[in-house]
């Protein structure tokens, strides 16, 4: 770069003098800050101070060394949120004075972020060269602010950013058919902003009455109650699909404080189905969607769409086969939905362990039933106690074991269905209290599992699953071999309970095996049963527990083969 040095013209000497002064001149000015200006040393620092910063990502700091703080503070804000980098190296790389008061830089700046291993950091970066000019103000020496100084060529108002990419097409949720459960697909999310329209409760009713004809059960006090629930800030009313926008009584985002919101996101094929595995399925779809994501770097100016200046995206992930089946799937929620009390049914493969399906009505949802909780078991594992009990000791040998092959024992975390937050039985394996007992409707589940595999001449347990392929962790005791002289008096106390016992009432139940029970008058209440190789496990709340779980098995019977 050519330094503008003014020459001392008062002599004049001869034309090789002039030349070899003149290269003199040009060489010192170009070697360092100190030959060209006024003060090269208080632009150099300066310089060397908003690089620090900017590595720093101490905007308050480089910003104050500008001639513009403001902007310059707006657009390095924008930047550092845009690109939201692990780390940010700003590195002065070359520096001239010029003899008219200012002078000028280089700035490599590298934004890092961590990834992994080593090999990924050194591919996940991005390296950006630019100019600038520093000059000495009123207030000293400052960096001239220009957007530039940023991104070449970057105007006011633009940016740049660091995205996330998603690999196409997203994979699937399949069912145990091969075919899709679960798909991405756009959804649209009516928003009530209560701060945008004057009058809230003609906002409410007009989003109501143009949602009826797609969501009726949405009505404006079920709006308001979600309003109340968060004072102030913006509220989904409802989420629709794109066909359901089709049929609805007029364009909700035209109505005042209300907006539609655009996203992509993971929904069941069958939009009559619903299901509390929903959530663990997303959960483990999300998971790869993240490891095979990538990234873009694009710079967007104003009025201009963004432009893409850097990137990696790898191959999209693989879909994700479970053992759900679609008509149990139903069958389950049909079933829950029609108890008034908090209900939750959990159909398995009687042989597998595989999980077919979860259904659970509102009440349940409110009151946060889950799959993996632990709760009070009372007298519906009594039969199951007892054969513990007797076993134990005609053998001589403690209890914990046979609770373990039972899968009672056990903590158990399944891949897209439950959290890694048990720790087993709910009671000290030292100190085996049958009336004490807590398990979970997995564990519980893996009872069933257990004396399904005895009836179809298996004699070991297994873990429940969801994921084909994805194991699950047992931890906290081992499932394993089963003692015919173990199980069979579960098996013969379950066959009492329906022909004679609680479960006598029940129509439709041909096959089927089964124990009931609650934890006193206020529940909960319990049903382990085996039929068609399915186990199903109910889980109710509230007076009359045990009523309100053989209500919600008579409707899978009924519903179960249509």
């Amino acid at each position: 770069m050519l330094s503008r040095c003014r020459a001392d013209r008062s002599v004049r000497p001869g034309r090789a003098a002039t030349l070899a002064m003149a290269v003199t001149a040009v060489g010192a000015c170009c070697a360092a800050l100190t030959s060209c200006s006024s003060e090269p040393a208080g632009a150099s620092a300066v310089i060397h101070d908003y690089a620090a910063a900017v590595s720093q990502q101490n905007i308050s700091r480089a910003a104050s060394l500008t001639t513009a703080p403001g902007q310059a503070g707006d657009a390095l804000t924008a930047t550092m949120d845009g690109m939201h980098a692990t780390n940010v190296e700003a590195q002065v790389v070359r520096t001239v004075g010029y003899s008219d008061g200012t002078a000028g830089f280089t700035l490599k700046t590298t934004y890092r972020w961590d990834t992994g291993t080593d090999s990924e950091r050194a591919a996940r970066q991005f390296v950006v060269k630019t100019q600038g000019m520093a000059r000495n103000v009123s207030t000293g020496w400052r960096v001239q602010w220009e957007p530039a100084v940023i991104y070449p060529g970057l105007r006011p108002g633009g940016r740049i950013r660091n995205i996330r990419t998603d690999a196409r097409p997203a994979p699937r949720v399949l069912a145990r058919t091969g075919k899709p459960f679960m798909v991405m697909e756009p959804i649209n999310e009516v928003v009530i902003d209560p701060g945008r329209t004057e009058d809230l409760g003609r906002t409410v009713g007009a989003v109501a009455r143009v949602i009826a004809p797609m969501a009726p059960q949405i009505t404006a006090d079920v709006i308001l109650h979600k309003i109340s629930a968060r004072p102030g800030e913006p509220v989904v009313a409802v989420e629709l699909r794109d066909p359901d926008m089709q049929v609805l009584a007029g364009d909700p985002g035209k109505i005042r404080g209300v907006s539609v919101r655009r996203t992509d996101r993971l929904v069941m094929t069958d939009r009559r189905l619903s299901s509390p595995l929903e959530d663990g399925l997303t959960n483990y779809w999300q998971a790869i969607r993240d490891v095979t994501s990538g990234w873009q770097i694009t710079v967007q100016q104003p009025g201009e769409a963004p432009q893409r200046l850097d990137g990696r995206q790898g191959a999209a992930g693989p879909n994700i086969a479970t053992t759900i089946d679609p008509r149990i799937q139903s069958a389950v929620g049909t079933a829950a939905v029609e108890v008034a009390q908090p209900t939750t049914i959990l159909a398995l493969d009687g042989r597998s362990g595989g999980i077919l399906g979860m259904g659970q009505n509102d009440t349940a949802i409110d009151r946060g039933i889950s799959i993996d909780g632990e709760y009070a078991t009372g007298s519906a594992l009594s039969a199951v106690f007892d054969a513990v009990t007797a076993y134990a000791k005609s053998h001589n040998s403690g209890t914990e074991e046979s609770l373990d092959r039972l899968g009672l024992g056990v903590a158990l975390t399944v891949p897209g269905a439950s959290s890694p937050q048990r720790n087993g039985l709910g009671v000290e394996r030292i100190d085996f209290r049958p009336g004490e007992i807590r398990a979970s409707m997995l564990n519980v589940g893996a009872l069933g599992v257990a004396l399904g595999r005895v009836l179809a001449g298996e004699r070991s347990s297994v873990a429940p699953y969801i994921i084909t392929g994805q194991q699950t962790k047992v931890a906290a005791g081992k499932l394993g071999a089963l003692d015919g002289e173990l199980v069979r008096p579960i098996l013969d106390a379950m066959v009492a309970t329906v022909r004679r016992g609680d479960a006598s009432d029940l129509t439709d139940s041909k096959g089927l095996r089964a124990l009931v029970g609650t934890n006193g008058p206020d529940g909960p209440g319990w049903f382990l049963g085996l039929v068609d190789n399915t186990v199903i496990v109910v889980y109710t709340e509230g007076e009359r527990a045990g009523t309100a779980a053989l209500q919600a098995v008579q409707k899978y019977l009924k519903v179960r083969s249509r």
